[in-house]
């Protein structure tokens, strides 16, 4: 072989030697549900290709209490299996101190965010997550039905459960027995502390933690909420729905067998996909509130990438959370998954605006959603939290009125306040 031949074989192997010693691979948790998955592997193919980085995808369960259990093992374990986890919005005053202050790293690009989403972030002037995608709930309807019946999209709870029933009713009596008025979240778990407050502050009821700490759940605008709420099951709703997740209401409803649907962003890229029964049926309102005076409440969710400080490739995961939360990664989101953006000028791309309408319009709810108290009850948020859906779930199930279970609320709360959350 020539001199120079036997060069270039060699610095090209030196090359792929190099190359393949730079390569690090991460690993990312990820609960997700409708097409997060999907999505993301699709962002992380183009990350890999630019990178020469491998990412593993850790499949998580789809409710949200489930994973932060699981979080939390490994995060006290000091576990380095995993290099980014995708956070809940409410999680960071809980699990801070297990990741890195991303405040510089991120320092050129932060203000291009919703301001809102960044201090959710931010405890003690830490900054534990970068924005990926924000949520508030939106109540989906059978438009079609509606204008079948002449009815227009209820803005309060009663024209809800009034208008769900009459529908329900209608298509029963035309040979369809398996629809439904109204199908949301009342499992006992995260999803139905968020229903649960929406329920709460849009009629007055207040946030059952306020932002100063001081517990506001034991008035009558509230058991009047979670009463009529109660009221749904069994009637407007199936009994079933004592057990539904987000995904088990969808199912339902793009089955075609709810008129009515409470359920996050994620839901409307599926219900109107190609393959869905409803595609084209279907349109999204703001949730109802408690009555004309009354202010509608949807719940602030979303996730957001964090970086443990237990990682041995910090500097790889960084680069990894900015390049899923960029302009390009958060657009596509968008448009795939109909997560809204954490990114403001997303909001405002004509693709975007065309082929999910909605998320132009949602910016203004998404920037005013109702925060649930993790700032203010800070590591005890989730026993809070689990207070509430357990005192909610009894009084839907029929073990007690609201009155009684929210007065026991408030007695529970108060002794976790008495510790020092």
């Amino acid at each position: 072989m020539a001199l120079s031949k036997i060069i270039l074989a060699g610095a090209a192997a030196a090359l792929m030697a190099c190359s393949q010693a730079a390569a690090t691979d991460l690993a990312i948790v990820h609960g997700a549900v409708g097409k997060d998955q999907d999505v993301l592997r699709a962002a992380l193919d183009r990350f890999e290709a630019e990178t020469g980085n491998t990412v593993e995808i850790v499949s998580m369960p789809e409710r949200t209490t489930d994973q932060f259990a699981q979080f939390k093992l490994w995060l006290a374990a000091g576990s380095k299996d995993i290099d980014v986890y995708r956070l809940d919005v409410i999680w960071a005053p809980q699990i801070a101190e297990h990741f890195i202050d991303l405040k510089d790293a991120t320092s050129d690009i932060i203000d291009q965010y919703v301001p809102a989403a960044v201090e959710s972030q931010t405890v003690d002037g830490k900054l534990v997550a970068l924005p990926m995608f924000l949520g508030a709930p939106a109540l989906y309807y059978r438009a079609d039905l509606l204008e079948k019946y002449g009815k227009p999209v209820p803005e309060t709870w009663e024209e809800l459960t009034a208008t769900a029933k009459e529908i329900m009713d209608g298509e029963r009596a035309e040979g369809d027995e398996d629809m439904w008025g109204y199908v949301f979240q009342g499992a006992a778990y995260e999803g139905l502390t968020c229903n649960a407050m929406e329920w709460i502050a849009s009629s007055g009821g207040g946030h059952v933690v306020e932002a100063d700490g001081s517990i506001s759940v034991n008035n009558e605008n509230a058991a009047k909420a979670i009463d009529l709420a109660a009221s749904w099951v069994g009637t407007i709703a199936p009994e079933g729905v004592l057990n539904y997740a987000e995904e088990d209401a969808r199912g339902v409803f793009q089955s075609g067998n709810a008129v009515f649907m409470r359920n996050w962003n994620y839901a409307y890229a599926l219900v109107n996909g190609d393959d869905s029964p409803v595609k084209g049926k279907v349109d999204v309102a703001v949730l109802p509130s408690g009555g004309a005076e009354m202010a509608p409440a949807s719940t602030l969710g979303g996730s957001h990438l964090a970086v443990s400080k237990y990682s041995e490739h910090q500097k790889e995961a960084i680069e990894l959370v900015r390049f899923l939360n960029d302009f390009d990664s958060q657009k596509a989101r968008a448009i795939d998954s109909s997560r809204p953006a954490t990114l403001l000028s997303v909001y405002d791309d004509a693709e975007v605006g065309a082929e999910q309408p909605f998320i132009p319009l949602w910016k203004p709810v998404v920037e005013n959603a109702l925060p649930r108290p993790s700032a203010a009850t800070r590591k005890s948020y989730n026993e809070v939290s689990s207070e509430i859906w357990t005192a909610v779930h009894d009084t839907l199930s029929g073990k007690g009125d609201a009155k009684a279970n929210l007065a026991k609320l408030n007695a529970r709360l108060e002794r976790l306040r008495g510790n020092g959350w």
